[in-house]
């Protein structure tokens, strides 16, 4: 296979390690019947080293089998909410290549306090000091914080699942397989011990093609906790907050009414 090199002058310190392990952590869940994710050949301080990728059109039966297999991976667990990728100690990321940002790592026992703590604090807080949020914005989050008790419903009482953390449809690529059919491969993680429905949510996000056959692949493996439609908004919290750290514009909009939403 042909190598890709994934490279940034300048990137954080320890970015492209965190992905590579990121994937690696990912990986493990191939032999558990997980998702294909892109092979990691090695990174540096500036660049990753990953197979290419030849990509193809998604097809029912492809987008059913990546939802099985992406239970599969949530099955392999994590050791808690907030995990890092296994064998990663530094500081973990999220956000496009020429702008992440840290993404807080720690060892919360329930998806509240981790959401909360790990989550839309930290981010909510970066909008404020890059001045594309305010103070009534952090009132507002720590409203639905205090809410989320009964926001979360029966999702609390999920444990750790081992998440991609940045799954919108451009980070799950198609490509052939050989015997003439395609699958999914996972790319750009922003890897940890996280909450499922975190996925499940940034699938939704943007827009993925076949999304009803995603989740029909995931339910045959694990069905989805009762109310999981109406908790897309709370898991879809973090990262606009995070595209209002990044490009603020009409995301910042699109929080406050994302939050008054839960707040009804």
């Amino acid at each position: 296979m042909s190598t890709y090199r994934k490279s940034r002058a300048f990137a954080p310190k320890g970015f492209f390690e965190c992905e590579g392990r990121g994937l690696k952590w990912l990986g493990q869940a191939m032999s558990q019947g997980g998702p294909r994710v892109v092979e990691v050949y090695g990174w540096g301080k500036d660049h990753l080293d990953i197979e290419r990728v030849e990509p193809a059109s998604p097809t029912v039966h492809a987008a059913w089998a990546f939802g099985a297999a992406l239970a599969r991976l949530h099955d392999s667990g994590a050791p808690c909410f907030g995990a890092a990728p296994e064998d990663y100690d530094g500081t973990c990321y999220f956000g496009p290549l020429q702008d992440p940002v840290p993404m807080d790592v720690g060892d919360w026992s329930d998806p509240a306090a981790y959401l909360a703590e790990g989550r839309l604090r930290p981010m909510v807080e970066m909008g404020v000091s890059r001045g594309s949020l305010d103070r009534s914005d952090v009132e507002l989050t720590e409203k639905v914080i205090d809410r989320l008790p009964d926001l979360l419903g029966p999702a609390a009482d999920d444990s750790p699942s081992r998440v991609h953390g940045d799954l919108w449809s451009g980070n799950v690529m198609w490509t052939a397989t050989t015997d003439g059919g395609v699958e999914a491969v996972l790319i750009d993680p922003a890897a940890h011990g996280g909450h499922r429905e975190e996925d499940l949510a940034m699938l939704d996000l943007f827009g993925m093609t076949s999304l009803g056959s995603i989740l029909d692949g995931y339910q045959s493996v694990h069905p989805r906790a009762a109310g999981w439609r109406e908790r897309r908004t709370l898991w879809q919290l973090y990262p606009i907050a995070g595209h209002c750290v990044f490009f603020g514009g009409g995301y910042v909009s699109e929080y406050r009414a994302m939050c008054r939403s839960l707040l009804k």
